[in-house]
């Protein structure tokens, strides 16, 4: 302060300053420091209360842990969290309390300890820390976040009390100059002043050890009496409704309790008993883990076995659910296109919502059933234009619904034939057509019906017409194809051709047209 580029005025000012700071300093009065002495002592009694305080909740938490672990046991870990952190930052200012009395002959008199040498000595170093300061600001860092951590989401409000308590924020001194925390709690404070402070740190340290603590017992109970702890349950006399039915559903309460769990679950879906992997114990409740199963209704059947007083109580279980078949599909329909076709086995699909497949059953001329909801429909003999489909079936109470559907019946369409694939007016190499495959094919049409050809006739302009057999030309056809011309009209007609399978004649083929390009 009297260094520095400064006039030789201001450092002889800041020199009587310098002067006068430590008059105060020895005129200091003794009455003042017995005082702090004095409050030094009641804050260390009020510790050592407040330590078996603590000590007296943590064994209750873990007494309350062994016997109903899944309720208290994580509030016991958290505990052990806080009550670590606490002890090591209590220990060491106890270290650090015990360095600064070391350094007057007798710790109990008060009086002599008006010198703020140990502090201002092993803290600072002009106006920076040293290492001892910076590890006592580390310290009390790690001990604030780290109780922070544990507790902040569970006890947000003891957390910010905390924060509060153990900051070490700068601080604005009463002439509205920022200081570094540690400067204006520290610096150049008499030892006993600096000796209580540290006291009253200690007790701040087990003040949050009580209230977590506390908090945690608390909050348990209440959440225990708590009607958050409840749910609501309905109970039905039956698992289905159907439309026009009154609903006879009865709205109860239930409470949630980790620790209301049975000792052995013996429990039967539709007869097989359960194994572990298939159901679960959350919040007092058993939780199935099961397929859904077939559409239709299932059974749950047998009892959970709970232990009291020695003795094992039995609570019957009897409940049904149903299950219905998934909707992944919708049902779209254009109207008047409900067709099946005479000569071929028309695939079907008939179910009803909510019914299982074997307790469906479908009726119409021509009609069988493949498996499950799957149906073939052949019209082949069926006189008229029109087939009616009913369906009917049965509910799991014994009602039966119905319903029927109408279907158009329709002859294969006409054939088309095909030369190398291709139909109707083309251009070919004469070449090509030499080789090539004489076919036909259902244009647009939702069967795969392969079409055999097993002949054709074959007309060169000028030429005989020749009747071929198969699929491909003969020598004759040959023959005849290289005497067109270029630019000829060859016709492929009268194509007969057969589908395996299909039990009725088929439409006569629509022939093809060859101009020759070479």
């Amino acid at each position: 302060m009297a260094g520095g580029k400064l006039s030789a005025r201001q450092k002889m000012i800041n020199l009587m300053y310098l002067i006068f700071i430590a008059m105060l300093a020895l005129n200091m009065s003794k009455e003042v420091l017995s005082a702090f002495g004095l409050m030094n002592e009641k804050l260390t009694v009020a510790n050592t209360s407040a330590t078996d305080r603590n000590m007296s909740f943590f064994a209750n938490l873990e007494q309350q842990a062994g016997e109903q672990p899944e309720k208290y046991k994580p509030l016991l870990e958290q505990a052990k969290s806080v009550k670590l952190l606490a002890n090591d930052f209590d220990s060491y200012i106890a270290e650090l309390k015990g360095n600064m009395t070391s350094t007057v002959d007798d710790p109990s008199d008060y009086e002599i300890m008006d010198k703020g040498d140990y502090l201002d000595q092993n803290f600072f170093k002009g106006d920076n820390l040293k290492e001892e300061g910076q590890r006592f600001l580390d310290e009390m860092n790690k001990f604030r976040d780290g109780i922070v951590d544990v507790i902040g989401t569970d006890f947000p409000e003891i957390a910010d009390d905390v924060k509060q308590n153990f900051s070490t924020d700068q601080v604005v001194d009463r002439n509205g100059l920022k200081r570094d925390w540690i400067e204006y709690n520290y610096k150049g404070f008499p030892l006993v002043a600096s000796l209580t402070k540290m006291t009253q740190m200690q007790a701040d340290i087990k003040d949050t050890e009580s209230e977590v603590m506390s908090a945690m017992l608390q909050g348990t109970l209440s959440k225990e009496v708590s009607m958050t702890n409840y749910t609501t349950l309905l109970e039905t006399s039956k698992s289905a409704y159907f439309n026009g039915e009154k609903f006879d559903g009865e709205i109860v309460l239930g409470r949630k309790d980790a620790s209301t769990k049975p000792n052995r679950v013996e429990l039967t879906l539709d007869g097989r008993a359960l194994k572990e992997t298939e159901y679960s114990i959350e919040d007092g409740k058993v939780k199935l883990i099961i397929n859904a199963g077939s559409a239709g209704e299932h059974k749950i059947e047998g009892k959970l076995i709970f232990a009291q007083d020695g003795e094992e109580i039995e609570v019957p279980v009897s409940q049904t659910f149903a299950t219905v078949p998934k909707p992944n599909a919708a049902t779209i329909s254009a109207d008047k296109m409900n067709v099946v076709y005479r000569g071929v086995k028309n695939p079907m699909t008939i179910s009803f919502a909510g019914v299982s497949d074997n307790k469906v059953v479908a009726n119409a001329q021509g009609l069988s059933r493949a498996s499950g909801s799957k149906y073939v429909m052949d019209a082949t003999s069926i006189k008229g234009r029109e087939v009616t489909i009913n369906v009917t079936g049965t509910l799991p109470d014994g009602q039966k619904v119905s319903d029927n559907a109408k279907f158009r019946i329709k002859d294969l369409p006409k054939p088309t034939g095909t030369v190398r694939g291709e139909d109707g007016a083309i251009k070919m190499q004469r070449n090509s057509l030499e080789i090539s495959t004489i076919g036909a094919k259902f244009d647009d049409f939702d069967f795969e019906l392969p079409l055999n050809v097993t002949g054709f006739k074959f007309k060169v302009p000028g030429q005989p017409t020749i009747t071929v057999s198969g699929n491909k030309l003969n020598s004759r056809a040959k023959a005849a194809l290289r005497k067109a011309k270029r630019g000829s009209g060859v016709q492929v007609f009268d194509i007969q051709a057969k589908a395996k399978g299909v039990s009725v004649l088929l439409k006569k083929v629509s022939p093809v047209f060859v101009e020759l390009t070479n």
